[in-house]
């Protein structure tokens, strides 16, 4: 993140770039099209093209024997199915399966209105069975996790989403989700006609104002003319909106019959609604976590799915088991952003072909420090 000479390189490229970035060709939802009307939008200039080496892999060589880990997945509310955060989760542990022959993963989802207590005995039930290590998918298990994992210390504890519990036996995996998806705002506003999008999350919580942050930012870096709505589903605590297709649909409606034609969602299996709205009002969307273009549960809409904000949650669950099956934990980023591969964007179904290069553009600058992403909303 630090790149001072990336970052000369990419003062000096907008310096000598003029004009607002325009896109050529017809102006065609089904296809992805920037269009001419995503030029007259667009007030930014196009941002210096990336270097071959802007960004590197987790990936680590050599053959891990997983076959002794008996491995635990706490999902959050949604589980698997859920053609999102869950999902990705499960695609971890389904490669450490095939590639480091884990032999098996007992699974356990979180329901929306479940008790704390209902949480500590899912993990504690876990640990007793011999399970090691177990990962909690998400961030409304750290008050369980906290009280759980002292009692095992000689089980190995990941949290997906949280970095707070200070425990020799808890790995957080933790992500840079306002990078990714300032990227999502990035194409949101190239592929707008009306120059009008909006964004809907779930939860309002820190975690989901993280996304919103950096969609807000990066729509707003590349057009000064671009309007925004702007909703969730649930306040803090009310975890239903994360399983509320319904709602969704709803809110995502509301936004376009307000001008917005473009729709990023950052609301778990929620989003399946906010994509059923975009293609029942001629709307494009923007998935999250998982490459939603490709997810079965949502294949109806995949016509209206340009892009998705990956949160790599696979990557990170994989790496984790990998790390524990070597006993060694040492190379393990300490956040999975743009850096490592942790966060990006899908180009399934060649939507964003057209924008590859600027999208590419803004990547390298975040991941040189030229361009720095807040992750806090600013309004």
């Amino acid at each position: 993140m630090r790149g001072t000479a990336l970052a000369a390189v990419g003062m000096a490229g907008v310096l000598a770039l003029a004009g607002c970035a325009k896109d050529t060709g017809k102006n065609d939802n089904a296809s992805g099209s920037g269009g001419d009307s995503a030029g007259n939008c667009i007030t930014a200039p196009k941002p210096p093209a990336a270097p071959a080496a802007a960004t590197s892999s987790t990936a680590d060589s050599g053959k891990v024997d997983g076959s002794k880990l008996k491995v635990g997945l706490a999902f959050d509310v949604g589980g698997r199915g859920d053609a999102s955060f869950n999902d990705a989760a499960a695609a971890g542990t389904d490669q450490a399966k095939a590639e480091l022959g884990v032999p098996s993963v007992q699974e356990s989802t979180a329901s929306a209105s479940e008790s704390e207590a209902a949480k500590q005995q899912r993990l504690e039930q876990m640990a007793a069975q011999g399970l090691n290590p177990i990962i909690a998918v998400g961030f409304a298990y750290a008050p369980s996790v906290t009280a759980v994992a002292p009692k095992h210390p000689n089980t190995r504890f990941a949290i997906v989403d949280d970095d707070s519990i200070k425990q020799p036996n808890v790995t957080p995996l933790v992500f840079a989700e306002e990078q990714g998806s300032f990227l999502a705002g990035v194409a949101a506003a190239y592929k707008s006609k009306s120059c009008h999008i909006g964004f809907v999350g779930g939860v309002k919580t820190p975690l989901i104002q993280k996304f919103e942050a950096g969609y807000l930012q990066g729509a707003k870096a590349v057009s000064d003319k671009i309007e925004i709505e702007d909703d969730y589903l649930t306040p803090a605590g009310d975890f239903t909106g994360f399983q509320d297709p319904a709602k969704g649909n709803v809110k995502a409606a509301a936004e376009i019959a307000k001008g917005a034609d473009v729709i990023y969602h950052a609301a778990g299996a929620s989003g399946k609604g906010v994509f059923d709205a975009a293609k029942a009002n001629d709307a494009l969307a923007i998935g999250v976590d998982s490459d939603q273009y490709n997810q079965k549960t949502v294949a109806a809409d995949k016509d209206i799915i340009i892009t998705s904000m990956i949160k790599r949650v696979d990557i990170a669950v994989f790496q984790f088991l990998r790390s524990v099956a070597k006993n060694d934990l040492s190379s393990l980023p300490k956040r999975f952003d743009l850096k490592v591969d942790g966060v990006g964007y899908a180009t399934s179904g060649g939507k964003v072909d057209d924008i590859k290069d600027v999208l590419d553009g803004y990547k390298a600058q975040i991941v040189s420090g030229a361009v720095q992403v807040s992750d806090k909303p600013a309004k």
